[in-house]
């Protein structure tokens, strides 16, 4: 890898960590955005050619861009792909740029392992590309800039229920706080009737369930630590964020569950830039998991 290749993705991890530490720091958790206050319904950011939703910290850098930038919708399309459906974007218009990251294998490293005998390693890549909002081009598909039907609460209840009972997670139900317990594996929330609203009761056993995915028959997350550490607040970062892209995939909005976890979670941030890069992907997993329940869940 070239130095200049090495320096964009320190950057990128830095300007992006910076951001969401900006955020907190003024009390506004990034994945639990103003949706009231915003033209664009809470759902979770896709392609609007493919239908492909993005994950990951993408989601989060196209959340704070649609509701700074003022847009109306979720869907987002690459220069290329506007141009190939017969529309173009905007003379001016400034896109948002996200990330994608994976590892390979070079193959000189291939041919040494397999002579030395041993696992190939491999190497991690982070690119930068350019999105453009459907808002920002001309010539689209009908198909592509219709708005979507909102749904009511009555619509939505029933698909974040499905998820619970198909989940097979062990709920129990009573007493006066919610939380999961990795040793038993059990999801334990008070009654409904100790919420203000059904949805909130909801909300907050998907946040729960965002905990469940990590137990080690699951995806195996790190739960060990107690409550004021490091991997605690980290394993906290991931529910949070895994109850959010769960709930806006299901067109709920989320709230947060913990925001006296802030401090610890601008601890972990200023210690590893790439602290919520790692957090946001486990989160997507997670998120994934619980939406396996649900086959027809869309954003």
């Amino acid at each position: 890898m070239g130095k200049t290749d090495q320096t964009n993705r320190q950057s990128l991890y830095a300007d992006v960590t910076d951001t969401i530490i900006a955020e907190l720091e003024e009390g506004r958790v990034p994945w639990v955005q103003p949706w009231d206050s915003a033209p664009c319904a809470c759902a979770m950011p896709h392609n609007a050619g493919t239908g492909r939703r993005y994950s990951g910290i993408n989601i989060l850098i196209l959340w704070a861009a649609a509701i700074e930038r003022g847009f109306s919708s979720q869907r987002w399309l690459t220069y290329a792909q506007a141009q190939a459906v017969g529309g173009n974007v905007r003379r001016g218009e400034q896109g948002t740029t996200v990330c994608y990251a994976d590892r390979f294998t070079p193959k000189d490293e291939r041919l040494r392992a397999r002579e030395e005998e041993r696992d190939a390693r491999q190497i991690a890549f982070l690119k930068r590309f350019t999105l453009f909002h459907i808002d920002q081009c001309d010539g689209l598909p009908e198909a592509m800039t219709a708005a979507p039907e909102p749904l009511s609460e009555g619509d939505i209840i029933p698909s974040v229920g499905t998820l619970i009972a198909q989940s097979g997670a062990a709920v129990r139900i009573g007493g006066p706080e919610a939380f999961y317990s990795p040793g038993a594996d059990i999801v334990a929330v008070p009654p409904m009737s100790a919420f203000h609203e059904p949805i909130n009761w909801y909300r907050t056993v998907l946040h729960e369930l965002g905990h469940w995915t990590g137990h080690r028959s699951r995806l195996d997350r790190d739960q060990r630590d107690t409550f004021g550490k490091a991997d605690y607040a980290r394993e906290e970062l991931v529910a949070e964020m895994a109850s959010a892209f769960t709930c806006a995939s299901l067109s709920t909005r989320p709230t947060v569950r913990h925001a006296d976890y802030i401090g610890s979670w601008l601890t972990v941030l200023r210690e590893d830039e790439k602290a919520i890069f790692r957090a946001a992907s486990a989160a997507s997993k997670a998120a994934d998991y619980l939406l396996a329940f649900v086959p027809k869940a869309v954003s």
